[in-house]
């Protein structure tokens, strides 16, 4: 009946037809409008959608390395599925019905939604439901795509200048903006908690309001790309890079995350009587995560330029520590009552693809559960300042982390060969690309002296 309802809203629109779209490897929105008919039949049985969407880069250059399609299979449809469920209107459009989907049949083993479900079903399997949120910082500027091309990237323009966090200043005067972004995001269901100035220059932080975590992955998704419409509509641009500026901090993309009894709703990470009010199976997750935080690493620090942001004194974590409390750690406790026990996940960065990082973060958690792996000591203080075991080193580029991740027979077991195989081939990629590039920075630590 839903879906009978949807199509003849469709039907009844001008223009009458609605977008669909999926995710790809890199958390990239692609999509189409689809027509009434096209939509209804989509909606019964699904449809193909070109798989080069899995066999390409985010600048569409086609990867040479994967089994999964190229040139070999010519590159035919794969099977999408549309989900209702998630409709939304887009108030940009007019109301415009928008439908996510995800791959199905062969393709689904790589979809990046769908590994994702998979670690949510093997939290199910253990009675438990995951509760998520994203809080993702972004800056944004007075450019346009063509603006930042004409100037190579340089001299941009930020809507603000200067060191201003949390000012009640910036965000009145461009109110207009904030409410924009807060009223669309309203009516598209990704609610949010909280929208601020960060420290820096044109720098936002919004906070998405927790939720289930297949739910909550759907809203960090759009949410990224609603916020460069919405910028892009008046003349702006905002970036999710991990790093744009060595002279400005990082970009975070911090997840939240909880487990609750599937029967009950109450926590299953808190218990009173424990130190820190940190339930048994608490302390298994988080000694999971920091386990295997250096082999999934390539899953939540996805580009080359995500590794120019852990360094230390940058607000980013440089090892797979916990403390409690404690920002300057990859993983921090969060106490206080029953609703609020959470663990964040502060390694990752605004340019995550959400299912992959939470499918890392939560994925990891569980297989600690699971093995009721104990976490090291939290560190007190100063966690750039401790010196961690050796396996509690982070790989210092994508490519060592695309190693790790081949190679880990947890991240095997938890999303599956064709997965892990499919995506350390996709960043293995990435790394060759960046290394045909000459940055600047070679340019003039070569071209006169060496």
């Amino acid at each position: 009946m839903a879906t009978d309802d949807l199509v003849k809203r469709v039907r009844e629109r001008q223009p009458n037809c609605a977008k669909v779209g999926i995710f790809d490897m890199d958390g990239i929105f692609r999509g189409k409008y689809l027509n009434a008919d096209k939509l209804a039949s989509a909606l019964a049985g699904g449809f193909g959608f070109c798989d080069v969407v899995l066999g390409w880069d985010s600048s569409d250059q086609l990867y040479d390395n994967v089994r999964f399609t190229g040139w070999h299979s010519a590159y035919p449809d794969a099977e999408v599925r549309l989900l209702p469920e998630t409709e939304r209107t887009l108030p940009f459009e007019g109301g415009m019905p928008l439908v996510l989907g995800e791959f199905s049949g062969r393709a689904e083993a790589i979809c990046p939604r769908g590994v994702l479900r998979r670690v949510l079903a093997k939290a199910a399997a253990l009675g438990c439901k995951v509760k998520a949120a994203a809080e993702f910082e972004f800056f944004v500027f007075e450019e346009t795509p063509q603006s930042v091309r004409d100037k190579g990237y340089r001299d941009l323009k930020p809507i603000t200048p200067g060191y201003f966090g949390y000012s009640m200043l910036r965000s009145g005067v461009h109110a207009d903006f904030y409410h924009e972004l807060w009223s669309t995001c309203e009516a598209m269901r990704i609610e949010l908690e909280g929208l601020h100035t960060e420290t820096g220059p044109g720098v936002i932080e919004a906070a998405i309001r927790v939720d289930d975590a297949l739910e909550a992955a759907d809203k960090a998704a759009l949410f990224k790309t609603i916020v460069k419409i919405l910028c892009q509509r008046r003349g702006w641009m905002a970036t999710f890079m991990a790093k744009w500026s060595p002279d400005w901090p990082g970009q975070s993309g911090h997840l939240h995350m909880s487990l609750v009894d599937a029967e009950s709703g109450r926590s299953r990470f808190h218990d009173a009587d424990q130190e820190l009010a940190m339930s048994r199976e608490m302390r298994w997750f988080v000694g999971g995560q920091q386990a295997l935080m250096p082999e999934l690493l390539a899953m939540v620090a996805p580009t080359v330029n995500a590794y120019t942001r852990l360094i230390p004194g940058y607000w980013a974590p440089t090892a797979a520590l916990w403390g409690y409390e404690n920002r300057t750690c990859a993983l921090r406790v969060i106490g206080g009552s029953e609703k609020s026990q959470r663990v964040e996940y502060r390694i990752a960065a605004a340019d995550i693809n959400p299912y992959l990082a939470l499918a890392a973060a939560i994925g990891s958690g569980l297989w600690g559960m699971e093995g009721e792996v104990e976490p090291d000591a939290p560190i007190a203080g100063n966690a750039y300042a401790a010196e961690p075991r050796a396996e509690r080193a982070l790989p210092a580029t994508l490519w060592d982390a695309a190693q790790r991740l081949r190679f880990s027979a947890p991240a095997r077991a938890l999303f599956g060969d064709e997965f892990v195989d499919h995506y350390a081939a996709t960043r293995e990629w990435e790394e060759r690309e960046a290394r045909k590039a000459v940055t600047d920075w070679q340019l003039a630590r070569y071209f006169e002296i060496i």
